[in-house]
C-alpha cells in the first residue's frame, strides 16, 4: 500500500470504512487520532492492536454535538454543561458516566467515559455523518510520540490504518485537556490544549492529578484502580532515544568534560535558547520567541526528527510552569522518564 493510496481527504472514504468495522486516523487540532465505531466491539479492539495499546488505559470518543453525547452519558451536570458550552469545538476532554450503549472495553471497565468534540473542520463533517462516535486515541503505537501531521501516521503505522484522512498539520500540537470529577471535586487528570486558568474562570479552582506510576506490564486489575483516563501513564510520548531533562548548559558541560559522547552525538531540545557547542543541525528550538502555542505545536515534530538523527542522547530543558508550558512539560517528563 502505498502513501498516495492511503492518504486522501475524501469523507465517504473515511465514513465508508468506519461502518465498515476498519481503522481511519483523522486530524484534530491537538494530534492525529486512530479512529474506530466506539459502538463496535471488534473495531476498538483493532485500535489496541494496531497500537498495541494495553487494554487497561481507556480511550476517548469523539463527537459532534453535547446533545449525542448527553445519549450516551447518564448523566451532564451542570460543570458539565458550562465547559461544554465554553469550549467546544475544542481541546478538552470531560469524564462522565457512561451508558452501556458504550463497551467496557473502550473505557477499561470503569463507569466513566472519556468524550470531547474536535475542532477541527474535516473531522466535524465526518462526524456529523456518523450515527456513532469515534474511539480515537493518538494514531501512533503505544508510548511513542503522538503524529501531528498524516505523513506521521503513515510513517508509524502504515498498512495498519485503512485510510489515512488529511487534515494538514495539527494547530494545538498537544493532547486535550481532560477534566472529571473525584471525590465530589472537579479535576484535571491530563493537563492538555486548554490552560487551567481559562477552565477555572469557568467553573473555579481545579485540583491537578498528577499522571499514574503505573507500570504497564503489572496486573491489570491494579491498573484499572490506577489509570482514571487516557494518557495518566508516566512514561509516555517517548522517543528510542534516551532523553534526559534538566539545564541544558549543565548537562553539556557534564558529557563534555567527562568525553563521554561526542559532541556531534548530542541532540538539544530546547524553549528558545541556541547552544553554540552543538552542531545547528542538531539543535531544535521549539520557539525562539518564546511562544508557548508555537512551543507545543512543534514539540513533537521536532521529537520525531532528533529521533531520526544518529545521536546517543538528546538534552531538553522545561518551560515556565505556566499556561500552555504546563502540558509542555508535562509531555517532556514523561517521554523523558
Amino acid at each position: 500500500m502505498t502513501r498516495k493510496s492511503i492518504i486522501g481527504s475524501n469523507i465517504k472514504i473515511a465514513k465508508q470504512h468506519l461502518e465498515s468495522g476498519n481503522l481511519v486516523a483523522i486530524p484534530t487540532e491537538t494530534v492525529y487520532g486512530l479512529a474506530a465505531n466506539a459502538f463496535d466491539i471488534k473495531a476498538v479492539a483493532k485500535i489496541f492492536e494496531a497500537k498495541n495499546r494495553p487494554t487497561f488505559d481507556p480511550l476517548i470518543i469523539h463527537t459532534d454535538s453535547i446533545d449525542k453525547i448527553k445519549n450516551w452519558t447518564n448523566d451532564f451536570p451542570t460543570w458539565a454543561e458550562k465547559l461544554g458550552k465554553h469550549f467546544w469545538a475544542g481541546a478538552l476532554t470531560l469524564l462522565l458516566p457512561k451508558k452501556t450503549i458504550i463497551p467496557d472495553l473502550v473505557t477499561s471497565g470503569l463507569p466513566h467515559v472519556a468524550v470531547r468534540i474536535p475542532n477541527h473542520e474535516l473531522t466535524l463533517q465526518l462526524l456529523k455523518t456518523l450515527d456513532f462516535p469515534l474511539a480515537a486515541p493518538s494514531a501512533n503505537p503505544f508510548g511513542y510520540i503522538s503524529p501531528t501531521t498524516a505523513n506521521h501516521v503513515f510513517e508509524q503505522l502504515g498498512e495498519k490504518v485503512n485510510y489515512i484522512l488529511e487534515g494538514g498539520n495539527c494547530k494545538i500540537g498537544v493532547e486535550s485537556t481532560i477534566i472529571g470529577e473525584e471525590n465530589g471535586k472537579l479535576t484535571i487528570f491530563r493537563k492538555g490544549g486548554i490552560v487551567i486558568e481559562e477552565l477555572e474562570k469557568i467553573v473555579g479552582k481545579l485540583i491537578v492529578k498528577e499522571h499514574s506510576n503505573s507500570n504497564p506490564h503489572s496486573d491489570k486489575n491494579q491498573e484499572l484502580t490506577k489509570v482514571a483516563s487516557s494518557g495518566m501513564l508516566l512514561s509516555h510520548y517517548a522517543p528510542k532515544i534516551k532523553m534526559r531533562l534538566g539545564n541544558i548548559e549543565q548537562m553539556l558541560n557534564e558529557y563534555l568534560s567527562n568525553n563521554e559522547i561526542k559532541i556531534n552525538e548530542i541532540g538539544i531540545l530546547s524553549f528558545n535558547k541556541k547552544h553554540n557547542q552543538i552542531p545547528t543541525k542538531n539543535q531544535f528550538i521549539l520557539s525562539k520567541e518564546g511562544d508557548f502555542s508555537e512551543a507545543a505545536q512543534n514539540l513533537f515534530s521536532y521529537m520525531r526528527e532528533l529521533d531520526k538523527l544518529n545521536i546517543k542522547i538528546i538534552l531538553a530543558e522545561l518551560l515556565p510552569e505556566k499556561e500552555l508550558g504546563r502540558a509542555i512539560n508535562d509531555r517532556l517528563r514523561r517521554a523523558a522518564y
